[in-house]
């Protein structure tokens, strides 16, 4: 399936590029999610013709990820848990809790998709290096500290 991306789209292509997908996931998720159109000749036009447009809104959707980015660049967030005596969680930490406690502590609103967990979900105390995914070009590293809720 040939497609126009309309955004830049990470491992894929950048603003402007004719791609090759499978039809699944292009039908399925880059046509609905508004990020691609079908390559044909009227949408190769109209794209030519709103070129300076999508540029100027990908601009400003990587601006808009880069004041994010000064705002997490370096941050710590704390997060307590309940907790065994030897450390290991009763539940874990999932990255919607990451996201709510980033959003809390820093101010700045952090959805749960942008929070990368390489390893999965958090379950014991202890300090945890997570990625941030803020735009295709643009990640920030937080550390989020682990803590047992105090009992009593």
């Amino acid at each position: 399936m040939q497609l126009i991306l309309l955004q830049n789209v990470q491992n894929l292509g950048r603003l402007g590029d004719k791609v090759t997908v499978k039809p699944g996931y292009g039908r399925n998720f880059l046509v609905p999610q508004g990020k691609a159109v079908p390559a044909t000749e009227a949408n190769l036009a109209e794209f030519e013709a709103r070129r300076a447009e999508y540029e100027a809104k990908a601009q400003a959707v990587l601006e808009g990820a880069q004041s994010r980015q000064a705002k997490l660049d370096g941050a710590v967030v704390s997060i307590k848990a309940n907790a065994a005596t030897e450390g290991k969680l009763y539940g874990s930490i999932t990255n919607r809790d990451i996201a709510e406690a980033l959003t809390q502590q820093i101010g700045t609103p952090v959805e749960k998709s942008e929070v990368v967990m390489g390893e999965g979900s958090i379950r014991h105390i202890g300090e945890y290096d997570v990625v941030v995914h803020l735009h295709a070009d643009i990640d920030v590293a937080v550390k989020v500290v682990v803590e047992p809720e105090a009992i009593g």
